[in-house]
C-alpha cells in the first residue's frame, strides 16, 4: 500500500474502534508519544478485539497468534493528554494467518496520525505450529466481521 494512500485513511475505513487515553509516561523527551508506544497500542487493539469479538482467552485458548511481521508509517504526532482512537480492520485473512491494519487517530482530528500493520499466524498451543485445519472457526468468524472486501480490478 502506498504511503500516500495510507495517509488518506479515515475512521470510517475501519470496523472496530478502541479508545486509549494517553498517559504522561507515553511522552518522550521530544514531547510526543514515543514510537515504542505505538507498537504497544497496535498490539493492544488487536488483542482486545480477539478477546472481545473472537472468544480468544490468551492463557488457555488452544490456539494463539504469533506476530511474524509488524511495521508502522507515521504521519503526525500525538501527546499526553490527548485521547487516541485505535481503529482496526483485517486486510487479509488466510487459513492460519491474518493481516491487521491499525489506524491511530487523535480525538477531534480527522487526519490519521499513524497506520500500522501486524501479521499473526495462529498456532496450536500444544505444538507451536499452525493447525492442519487452520485457525478456529470462532477466530475466523470474528475476524471476517472486520475484513475489508478488496475491490477487483479487471485488466
Amino acid at each position: 500500500m502506498s504511503h500516500l494512500r495510507l495517509k488518506e485513511r479515515r475512521r470510517e475505513d475501519y470496523g472496530y474502534i478502541l479508545e486509549y487515553r494517553t498517559r504522561w509516561s507515553d511522552n518522550d523527551m521530544y514531547d510526543h508519544m514515543n514510537n515504542s508506544i505505538y507498537n504497544f497500542l497496535y498490539d493492544s487493539v488487536v488483542n482486545t478485539y480477539l478477546i472481545e469479538k473472537c472468544g480468544l482467552h490468551p492463557p488457555t485458548s488452544p490456539q494463539y497468534g504469533l506476530v511474524v511481521h509488524s511495521h508502522a508509517d507515521f504521519f503526525g504526532s500525538i501527546a499526553f493528554p490527548a485521547v487516541a482512537d485505535l481503529a482496526l480492520r483485517v486486510n487479509k485473512l488466510g487459513k492460519s494467518s491474518v493481516t491487521y491494519e491499525i489506524g491511530l487517530f487523535e480525538r477531534g482530528i480527522q487526519e490519521v496520525k499513524s497506520v500500522g500493520e501486524i501479521i499473526h499466524v495462529f498456532v496450536s498451543r500444544d505444538t507451536g505450529r499452525p493447525a492442519a485445519n487452520g485457525m478456529s472457526q470462532s477466530l475466523k468468524e470474528g475476524l471476517e466481521k472486520i475484513l475489508v472486501k478488496q475491490k477487483q480490478f479487471k485488466l
